[in-house]
């Protein structure tokens, strides 16, 4: 069979008379779409991470269960929070107990022998500034010699300069570079208290708003690290996705449209949606696609399309009803004319067209035919289609 229609093929080949396929011009509605991936995020989303490795004292909710604002969700164990708060708090009064005393000139001891010493000194110089006076005073007399007057003045002398050490110290006992490092101590204490403080507030993990737990892979008993979330939680009824096109399409893309959403882990299910933010700026896509990243709005979900999987988005560009239309493989163009072939009289006759919306298969007309034309849309040889070409259509 297949032997007869390629010889008679040829046959009418070698009469000039060329067997196309064909299509009429007709009407249907036209939906023009652009799909690509994204991924699900919730607007609200909670996962939180224990501050420290720690195990899991109780777990007060289960997988899908919605929770309310302020409720209880996970209880972790506080006794290493709880000593390592004790322990920073303690180093935080130290090291502010030591730059007190820094800033004072020391500690309350000695500061108080500072005292008892300037005391005695003090005293030990009224006494040699008396025995000078009463000195002086003999020796206008002839009753003291010259040389007891100097060794009394010696005495004065030597306690002005006890006096003065002992000032000296007490200004000068730590200097500007002391200070500022007892002072780095006491922030460091500090930021260490402030952290235990945090380790120590998120062993009671409440939620922050209403949602559902979406994911939970913690037990009781179980071991927690801070690299993993205990759960999550989210507002799944307002949930957002990511998606991202192509350079070259993102000019077709505009705020409001509508979008399809389906999940390959449940195929049966569609969800509905909208583009919120259209691409502004282009990206580099894991180091193979420059794409434009789009938000898309999730309108109708009800809890089964979960967060962080991964999605297929089609964007419906143009909807177009009851328009003449013909299969795209009709379509050609001419630089920037576009033309079908239209069989005439049994004749292609080359006829110019102005297209309108594009679907996936076929292309809207708006002018150039009418309802019912004939077009060609390609010889069953190899013979190239052009003005004036002798056709026959060929059945399917």
């Amino acid at each position: 069979m297949v032997v007869c229609v390629a010889v008679a093929v040829y046959i009418q080949s070698r009469r000039g008379i060329v067997p196309v396929r064909i299509a009429q011009v007709e009407r249907q509605d036209l939906v023009s779409t652009l799909s690509t991936n994204g991924k699900v995020e919730p607007t609200a989303d909670f996962e939180p991470r224990p501050g420290a490795a720690t195990t899991v004292e109780r777990v007060f909710v289960h997988l899908n269960q919605d929770v309310t604002k302020g409720q209880e969700l996970v209880l972790l164990n506080d006794s290493d929070a709880r000593r390592d708060l004790a322990t920073a708090e303690t180093s935080l009064k130290q090291a502010r107990a030591a730059l007190h005393n820094m800033e004072a000139g020391g500690t309350s001891i000695e500061l108080a022998t500072q005292s008892s010493e300037m005391t005695a000194a003090q005293m030990q110089l009224r006494n040699a500034q008396q025995a000078v006076d009463s000195l002086q005073k003999l020796q206008a007399q002839g009753a003291a010699s010259a040389n007891e007057v100097a060794v009394a003045q010696h005495n004065v002398d030597a306690a002005k300069a006890k006096i003065a050490d002992l000032q000296t110290q007490k200004t000068s006992h730590y200097n500007d570079s002391d200070l500022a490092a007892q002072k780095a101590l006491v922030v460091q204490a500090q930021a260490a208290v402030t952290a235990a403080q945090s380790v120590m507030a998120s062993v009671n993990v409440k939620a922050p708003f209403a949602g559902t737990i979406y994911s939970l892979p913690i037990s009781p008993l179980g071991a927690v690290t801070p690299e993993s979330p205990l759960l999550g939680e989210a507002d799944l009824k307002h949930l957002q996705v990511h998606a991202y096109f192509d350079e070259p399409e993102i000019g077709k893309l505009e705020n409001g449209q509508a979008v399809k959403i389906s999940w390959s882990a449940k195929p049966t299910l569609v969800w509905h949606g909208h583009i919120v933010q259209a691409p502004t700026v282009i990206i580099d896509y894991a180091g193979t696609r420059n794409v434009g990243e789009c938000l898309i709005s999730v309108d109708d979900n009800n809890g089964d399309l979960l967060p962080n999987t991964n999605v297929t988005v089609t964007v419906t560009l143009q909807q177009r009803y009851n328009v003449l239309s013909l299969p795209r493989e009709a379509l050609h163009t001419d630089g920037a004319r576009n033309f079908v072939y239209r069989i005439e009289g049994g004749r292609l006759v080359k006829t110019p067209i102005v297209p309108g919306a594009v679907s996936l298969t076929r292309f809207e007309v708006v002018s150039g035919l009418s309802n019912g034309d004939e077009v060609a849309l390609g010889a069953m040889s190899d013979t190239e289609m052009k003005e004036g070409l002798r056709v026959k259509i060929q059945q399917p």
